[in-house]
């Protein structure tokens, strides 16, 4: 399961984590819009009231271009996602999807690239005292 927030409800994350894997089949098999590619729900976020989803994807391209056509895709067909989710999920309210791109993954990566290179400099100025 995903790390969510600890003011939701045990029931909340349940919601969270099947519209996650609900969305990810829906977009992968039946989503026909070219702008959305190869893309990862990476978290679902549901608000106590189920009236909001916060969905965060990945994308493999991350140049800015690629990322705005992406969630301008995922906007477009939000409704068509909406009556998908509705007609798989049983719950009295069905959330309204807010689409979020999720850079945690290029800055982790950036990041460990950082970390490296410091421990390089620091080996290479250990042998040069040496």
């Amino acid at each position: 399961m995903a790390k969510h927030s600890k003011s939701i409800p045990g029931r909340g994350l349940r919601v969270a984590d099947q519209i996650q894997r609900d969305l990810s089949e829906l977009i992968a098999f039946e989503l026909k819009d070219p702008r959305v590619g190869m893309i990862t729900i990476t978290e679902v976020q549901v608000t106590p009231d189920y009236a909001h989803a916060k969905v965060f994807f990945t994308t493999l391209v991350d140049n800015p271009d690629a990322i705005k056509n992406t969630l301008a895709g995922l906007r477009a067909a939000g409704g068509y996602l909406r009556t998908q989710l509705g007609r798989r999920l049983t719950i009295h309210t069905l959330p309204e999807l807010h689409f979020v791109h999720d850079n945690s993954t290029a800055r982790g990566i950036e990041m460990s690239r950082l970390i490296d290179e410091a421990n390089a400099t620091r080996a290479k100025d250990s042998d040069d005292e040496v």
